[in-house]
């Protein structure tokens, strides 16, 4: 097979576990219980602040890579290339993921059919005491790839944008690999993920490999998280993975390129900003939809607002971001249009609308105008557009960066940020050249607020919510509906 494995009876492993003081001394003792109980031969390494042999035979390393704390799981890297030659299989946890050999062995098996820069991963779970799942990576901007999925063999398998899992395994072949791309014996360093993150994610983000999960076989390459501390927390539960799962295996199936509506993770320092695929409804958004609107959302995700609106008796009709979440809103009971922008307009350009939705769309789009311009005349008449962006945010991104890592990074363009900064004059000029009219601006005020500090809302408002008309009922002009086919072709003009 292509890891160099041919005798798996005598599998040699060496596991290195990062354990940071004492508070999770249970699950590491649950998890040395588990590789002791493996048919291979395991060697276990912890890495830690202080000395800690919770069982004999057991390897402690004492010792962080710099003054950070949370450098601690960066240690492990010079570990496993001192003994590259020595195992066969390495394996990298923090101390309270439980790795099975059911896990391991299914990670043989479909390393033998996958490219030389794939890498299968681990999906995370946790059990609620009743028995329910819970997938805690799915939180924030992080979403499965729908562009990503592909047959390995038997395997289905797809990319999840959240890298982390805490742990990741290798072979010796891929190891090596991994410490020749010189991203993988590195310092201390973050950027997309914080630092223990960063320490577990770096074979993929700089040494040349594609985290793949094996959809079809997911609880084969499911790792239980032992806290499960992030139950109704954050996540998704396992009859929402087994639809996002459904679609992608149906993507497999038909061959079919499908496509994201646009690009809505930044490139910002931890990527922030980035779109929130679960975020919350939208009360400030709500309050502005009558009970008896048609309503069209453009670039939906989590369909927590578009699900109230379907409570109240709302007609719903969605653009979702990709056909991964456009299960979910279809299940929930909204009228699902799937496609590029051109695509999604064209399905419905004999339908009226009461309120179009924009909700943390625009600024991920290179042409806010022209996406608003290309559905404004989907308005019925007295209609209106609600749209809602960040308030500022490029001003809050510095500070942020000088509190967190005592930096200053610089926002930069559209193109090196994946974002527009998106102040009241800038939606305003979007506004404008799609022949809108602002009606009104609201500032949600920020979370614990003085009333004493309202003058500066226009700077501390975390959000803007933006309420607009059409100026006069007109069609595109010729040269706008020639710019806004070639923009779809290309999908350059509008979508990053």
């Amino acid at each position: 097979m292509s890891s160099g494995i041919a005798d798996r009876k005598a599998l040699r492993l060496l596991v290195v576990i990062a354990s940071f003081g004492t508070a999770n001394n249970a699950y590491l003792d649950r998890v040395i219980k588990e590789y002791r109980s493996m048919s291979f031969d395991v060697d276990i390494a912890i890495i830690s602040n202080i000395d800690k042999r919770p069982a004999p035979g057991i390897e402690c390393i004492v010792g962080l890579p710099n003054r950070n704390p949370w450098s601690l799981p960066f240690a492990h890297k010079e570990l496993f290339a001192t003994r590259v030659d020595r195992y066969d299989l390495f394996i990298y946890s923090e101390d309270d993921i439980l790795i099975t050999e059911r896990n391991i062995r299914a990670f043989l098996d479909v390393t033998s059919v996958l490219n030389e820069d794939e890498v299968a991963g681990l999906m995370l779970v946790e059990k609620a005491p009743n028995g329910e799942l819970n997938y805690p990576q799915a939180h924030g901007s992080f979403h499965w790839d729908c562009t990503s999925v592909r047959i390995r063999g038997n395997y289905c398998l797809a990319h999840f944008t959240n890298e982390h899992a805490a742990s990741y395994v290798l072979t010796q072949q891929q190891l090596a690999k991994a410490i020749a791309s010189g991203g993988f014996v590195v310092g201390p360093h973050e950027g997309k993920y914080d630092l223990p993150c960063t320490a577990a994610t770096d074979p993929y983000t700089q040494c040349g490999f594609k985290k793949l999960i094996p959809i079809s076989n997911i609880d084969d390459f499911s790792a239980h998280h032992l806290p499960n501390k992030y139950i109704n927390r954050l996540g998704v539960d396992r009859r929402q993975l087994d639809a996002q799962i459904s679609v992608l295996m149906q993507i497999a199936r038909d061959e079919h390129n499908a496509v994201p509506l646009f690009s809505a993770e930044t490139r910002l320092w931890h990527g922030m900003y980035s779109k929130d695929y679960y975020a919350p409804a939208r009360d400030e958004v709500l309050s502005g939809v009558p009970k008896t609107a048609a309503v069209l959302s453009i670039g939906s995700c989590s369909a927590a607002s578009e699900r109230r609106l379907l409570e109240r008796g709302n007609r719903v009709v969605v653009v979702p971001i990709d056909p991964v979440v456009g299960s979910g809103l279809a299940q929930l009971g909204a009228e699902v249009v799937l496609g590029d922008v051109m695509t999604a307009r064209t399905k419905i350009a004999a339908e009226r609308f009461d309120r179009l939705l924009f909700l943390d769309v625009l600024q991920f789009v290179r042409d806010p105008a022209h996406l608003l311009r290309l559905f404004a005349d989907l308005l019925a008449p007295n209609g209106k557009v609600i749209i809602s962006a960040p308030n500022r945010p490029s001003l809050r991104y510095v500070w942020e960066c000088a509190r967190t890592s005592n930096v200053l990074r610089r926002w930069g363009s559209f193109e090196a940020a994946g974002i527009h900064d998106t102040t009241t004059g800038k939606i305003q000029r979007w506004c404008a050249r799609a022949g809108l009219a602002i009606e009104k601006i609201e500032r949600r005020a920020p979370h614990r607020a003085s009333p004493k500090l309202n003058f500066l809302s226009h700077v501390l408002a975390p959000d803007l919510v933006v309420t607009a008309t059409r100026r006069e009922s007109r069609k595109p002009s010729l040269c706008e509906d020639r710019g806004m086919e070639q923009m779809e072709v290309s999908r350059r003009s509008v979508v990053q």
